[in-house]
Parts: structure tokens; sequence; C-alpha cells
């Protein structure tokens, strides 16, 4: 799996966690939606978020903060949490 990279759009980032959540837990593409809960929808249990954050900080070279993975419920709050990462090491 690539790096993220910087300038990457919030659908490529989509894109990216889509194929990181079916790559990790087998989930079916088409139920990875940006409104799909990640503990509801796609039984992500706290185990696997932990997981999914490790996967996230290898891959974008950034520390995500646990109280800010705390607030993500759905795979938008994935993606938003992602971009805002990104934006913030492009502006630095």
């Amino acid at each position: 799996m690539t790096t993220l990279a910087p300038t990457m759009t919030k659908d490529e980032i989509q894109t990216w966690i889509v194929d990181m959540l079916h790559e990790m837990f087998e989930i079916e593409k088409n139920k990875i939606t940006p409104q799909a809960n990640l503990y509801t929808d796609l039984d992500i249990d706290s185990i696997d978020a932990v997981d999914i954050v490790v996967k996230l900080n290898q891959l974008t070279g950034k520390r995500i903060q646990p109280d800010v993975f705390r607030t993500v419920r759905t795979v938008q709050d994935v993606v938003d949490v992602i971009a805002t990462l990104l934006q913030a090491d492009e502006k630095a």
C-alpha cells in the first residue's frame, strides 16, 4: 500500500481508506461508504481501531492523537482527520 501524499484530495483519501479497510478487515468495498459507521456498520472494534491508527500513522508519517481518533465515528470522519493532518503538513 502506498503512503499518503500531502496533495491528495478527499476523494483520493476516501478511495485509499476503502482499500485499506478492505485489505485489513476483508470488508466488502460497497459497504464502506462515507456515511458508514465504523463500529455499528463495519463491525470495527476498539482493537481494530487501534490497528487502523497504527496503519495510518505508518502511512502518513504522522502521529494521529488518540483523543482525535476517539471522535471518529464514520468513514468520512477518518477521511477528514487524514485530510486535516496532510494539510497541516503542507502548511508547515
